[in-house]
C-alpha cells in the first residue's frame, strides 16, 4: 500500500537583529537557492518571498525529514552562500529562531498570495508586528525577549 501525505508549513525567519541585509535586487537568486535545497529534501516549494530582514516560505514537508532539520539545512547552506555572494555584503547570519505554522489545504492559496504580496503588506505592518500577529493567530505562546 502506498503512503500519502499533505503537510504544509508557512515558515518565517529573519536576519540576526532584524538587520536589513537581504538585497531586494539579488533576493531572487537567494530564493532559487532555497528552492534547490527544498527540492533536494523531496519537499515541494509553493511560494517564497521576503523583505530585507526576513523571508517567508510555504512548503510541504516530506515524511523522511524533520522540520527542524529542513530549516537548519536551509539556514546553514544559505548562510554560507550569502556570505560568499557579492550581492549580500552586509549579511551576518540568520536569527536563531523561526516560526513554522501548519496550514490546511483550503488555506494554501491564501497563504501563497500573502507571501507573494510581502512588499505591499509591509507598507502597513513591521516584521516584528507581523511575527507577533502570526504567533498570536496560531495561539503560540511566546516571550517578548526572544523576539528582539
Amino acid at each position: 500500500m502506498a503512503s500519502f501525505r499533505q503537510i504544509y508549513y508557512h515558515i518565517v525567519f529573519g536576519t540576526k537583529g532584524h538587520k536589513p541585509t537581504l538585497s531586494e535586487t539579488e533576493s531572487n537568486d537567494l530564493y532559487k537557492y532555497i528552492w534547490g535545497i527544498i527540492k533536494n529534501k523531496n519537499c515541494k516549494l509553493y511560494r517564497i518571498n521576503g523583505m530585507k530582514d526576513h523571508i517567508h516560505i510555504l512548503s510541504d514537508l516530506h515524511p523522511s525529514i524533520s522540520l527542524a532539520n529542513l530549516i537548519k539545512d536551509i539556514k546553514v547552506a544559505t548562510s554560507i552562500w550569502l556570505k560568499t555572494h557579492k550581492g549580500f555584503p552586509n549579511f551576518e547570519s540568520w536569527a536563531e529562531g523561526y516560526a513554522a505554522l501548519t496550514i490546511s489545504h483550503s488555506h494554501r492559496n491564501r497563504i501563497i498570495e500573502y507571501i507573494k504580496n510581502q512588499k505591499e503588506h509591509h507598507k502597513k505592518e513591521s516584521f516584528n508586528d507581523e511575527y507577533k500577529r502570526l504567533l498570536i493567530d496560531h495561539e503560540i505562546k511566546f516571550d517578548e525577549k526572544y523576539l528582539q
